[in-house]
């Protein structure tokens, strides 16, 4: 008889297993981020259950960063790695999270969401960088010694930031970024073309390596939040976030678009930088047209349900959309995706998924090109 065996040892794994001796009663626990509190990001490989119904319990569910996000949430898992489907999950019951499914073969993975290994990042920059007019540069390295790579492409007068993986849990960001790079890299794409025409794009697919090889849900190796460093990183202790100002301080964006997922919200939405001190009638209006425009060119994004609007000036200028607005006078951006589903179009098989987040990132080059003369 084989025996079970659980290991979250490979990267972007994250899990600590208490008791794997009953398939009906597994007992895991999540390892928190890197010095930090945070934790919620799971991601483990089962084998020599093939047939049996394993019901496996995240015993530390209650403490997690974003106790709504188990509400209605369904696990994700994996034969091949490549189609991430997802298992009966019964969401937050007494403080636990309870994943229960019957593997078909002996090797399976489950994850928080579908991961996005270093590996595949490696390959989509290089393989962009291959395509004629791009550039790569490395913006620095990270705590651990990993490039901030940043692909470059345009050749127009306004500048386009756009980053992605600030929480590198959030792996649907960069999921995002293969669709939001294939179309623009597109040479037959009408659209790409012209805003190459119209822009020059600086893009970071993933702003946090070190987190997301780590199994972080949201930091990086130092135990920083990225998105909380913004006008305050050091070299020490956010490089990814020091090497980026000082890249955008050179070719300061008029439009920056940082790229989240939601653990809470089943939506895709934007919140933007009302609450600046400055905030201006052009920022307000660019931001409005962006958002009827992305409205427009994808069925999966809305913009009824998402974050309240900070009063003015009081929003958080250490946060990159709040940072960029302000300080570089643009139209700003944060666009959130969700971890469960997308609450106005269900799919109960896969949820929210890489496919569908990489059609969302395509569908944006119709909102940019709606607003790129006005920024």
């Amino acid at each position: 008889m084989t025996l079970l065996h659980i290991t979250s040892a490979f990267d972007g794994g994250n899990i600590i297993v208490h008791d794997a001796k009953d398939p009906s009663n597994i007992r895991l626990a999540i390892r928190p981020d890197n010095n930090s509190d945070f934790f919620q990001w799971f991601y483990y490989r089962v084998t020599g259950a093939k047939g049996q119904p394993l019901k496996m319990v995240l015993e530390n569910a209650k403490d997690a960063a974003f106790t709504g996000g188990w509400e209605n949430y369904r696990a994700c898992a994996s034969y091949d790695r490549e189609t991430w489907f997802r298992v009966e999950t019964t969401s937050y019951v007494n403080g636990q999270l309870i994943i229960e499914h019957t593997p078909e073969i002996d090797s399976v993975y489950y994850a928080y969401f579908a991961p996005y290994p270093m590996d595949r990042h490696a390959d989509v920059v290089a393989e962009a960088a291959l395509q004629e007019g791009v550039s790569l540069r490395v913006l620095g390295q990270t705590v651990q010694g990993q490039d901030l790579d940043c692909l470059s492409v345009g050749t127009g007068e306004k500048t386009i930031w756009i980053i992605a993986r600030q929480h590198p849990g959030e792996t649907m960001a960069e999921w995002w970024m293969e669709g939001f790079l294939s179309r623009i890299l597109d040479t037959e794409d009408d659209v790409a073309m012209a805003l190459r025409e119209k822009a020059t794009f600086h893009i970071v697919p993933n702003m946090c390596p070190d987190g997301g090889r780590n199994g972080n849900l949201r930091t990086n190796e130092t135990g920083a939040n990225l998105n909380r460093e913004w006008g305050v990183a050091t070299i020490q202790s956010a490089p990814e976030v020091y090497h980026t100002i000082k890249a955008m301080d050179e070719a300061k964006p008029d439009l920056c678009l940082d790229v989240h997922g939601d653990e809470s919200l089943p939506y895709n939405f934007i919140a933007g930088a009302e609450g600046i001190p400055g905030y201006t009638q052009k920022q307000a209006d660019n931001l409005a047209a962006f958002l009827s425009a992305y409205e427009t060119g994808s069925p999966e994004f809305q913009t009824k349900h998402g974050y309240p609007v900070t009063a003015p000036g009081k929003a958080n200028l250490t946060m990159c959309t709040n940072y960029t607005a302000h300080a570089y006078d643009c139209l700003a951006m944060t666009l959130e995706m969700p971890f469960k589903d997308n609450a106005n179009s269900p799919n109960a098989e896969f949820g929210w998924s890489p496919d569908r987040s990489a059609d969302l990132g395509a569908a944006v080059l119709d909102a940019m090109m709606a607003v790129v003369e006005e920024l």
